[in-house]
């Protein structure tokens, strides 16, 4: 069960703001902000745990695919409410975690978790995504049970999809035709 927050998100409203977050960043630690991705489109993704079997799964698709969400101006930065130090160890230790390119923000205070509403009852964040655009303004969220691992082609196809400013159906590909304009 997620906890009551006092903060409220909606899509079309501007995104929840964070500053100064310690993250885990290509084999050291490093603060970041919401501010440094100004002027482009940023995919926020959260994951339960640390040392679990899915989490590990999806950050090593995101970072497969982290020069293809570049090409189209967008960053990818993912958090938890592990420890700088426990992402750390867990990078150093997982093979497949060697490759990610892009900051994992520890979030023990919970203020990030708690600011987009996603705060588990155990203090873990649930498996949420969240696309802003480069004006800092929310354009798609999905949270998802913990057990399953989210599609990373899918995500990019929405970013890609959102990018047109149209309106898109179903299954809608880059380079093929929107419902728009």
């Amino acid at each position: 069960m997620i906890q009551e927050s006092p903060y409220a998100i909606q899509i079309g409203k501007p995104s929840p703001v964070f500053s100064n977050m310690p993250c885990y960043h290509r084999g050291g630690k490093n603060t970041i902000s919401i501010s440094d991705y100004a002027g482009k489109w940023l995919v926020l993704f959260f994951y339960p745990r640390d040392f679990t079997f899915v989490c590990p799964t999806e950050i090593e698709e995101f970072a497969n695919y982290y020069e293809e969400f570049k090409k189209i101006n967008c960053e990818i930065v993912s958090a938890s409410t592990d420890s700088v130090h426990s992402h750390t160890a867990w990078f150093d230790v997982d093979s497949r975690l060697h490759k990610v390119m892009y900051p994992v923000i520890g979030d023990t205070t919970h203020e990030l978790a708690k600011k987009f509403n996603i705060l588990d009852e155990e203090g873990s964040a649930q498996r949420g995504t969240f696309i802003i655009d480069p004006k800092g303004i929310l354009r798609y969220l999905l949270v998802s049970d913990g057990s399953v691992g989210r599609s990373i082609p899918e995500t990019l196809r929405v970013v890609e999809a959102l990018q047109t400013g149209e309106k898109c159906p179903a299954t809608w590909k880059k380079g093929e035709k929107t419902l728009g304009k």
